[in-house]
């Protein structure tokens, strides 16, 4: 069964490598969630020097993690935004050992990220705006599905993903806020030692 990308790209090898570098994946974290930035910004907060921020910025603008904004900044001075259109880590476990152990490193990360932010949540969440409050959710299902059912439910979830991130790429509207969505689908106990 062919597997349906709701990403803009998959990234490549070289790209793998590149982004499984713990600078380049907190400078684009820190993009994702404040918005455009520049190198000195991105210095400030991080506590490096500016040549270092710079050099990881071009790395990720190198393999089209993010993109200069046209129109911002004065002089030399560049803000970088995180491209539109999302991306994926690809469909198969790469054969070439450098890349599948930049894939772990990369996948290792999302699962630490996901549960920082989710701690970071219900923390905030006492102290957050009540209409943000009711806006948010926990939740888990555990469910019983063919793999057929399972990556038809998947490809359904993303379909509502992909119109929330076209929305959410689409300009600057009044009462956005940074929203996370964790959606993940784990067919548990089906491997070798299940």
């Amino acid at each position: 069964m062919q597997i349906k990308s709701f990403s803009g790209r998959t990234l490549g090898a070289n790209a793998l490598k590149s982004f499984a570098h713990p600078l380049r994946l907190r400078i684009y974290q820190l993009i994702e969630e404040h918005g455009p930035s520049t190198a000195t910004g991105l210095a400030a907060r991080l506590g490096q020097n500016t040549g270092a921020t710079s050099y990881h910025l071009r790395e990720l603008a190198k393999h089209g993690m993010i993109e200069v904004v046209a129109g911002m900044g004065r002089g030399k001075e560049k803000y970088w935004r995180v491209t539109p259109g999302g991306f994926s880590y690809g469909e198969a476990r790469p054969a070439d050992p450098e890349v599948a152990g930049a894939l772990d490193y990369l996948l290792d990360d999302l699962v630490r990220t996901r549960g920082a932010e989710l701690a970071r949540w219900r923390e905030e969440s006492a102290t957050a705006p009540e209409e943000w409050v009711q806006a948010g959710a926990y939740g888990r299902r555990s469910l019983r599905l063919t793999p057929e059912e399972t990556a038809l439910m998947r490809d359904q979830v993303f379909e509502v993903l992909e119109r929330y991130r076209a929305l959410s790429e689409s300009g600057d509207r009044d009462g956005t806020g940074h929203v996370v969505v964790h959606f993940d689908v784990l067919p548990v106990g089906t491997g070798d030692g299940g």
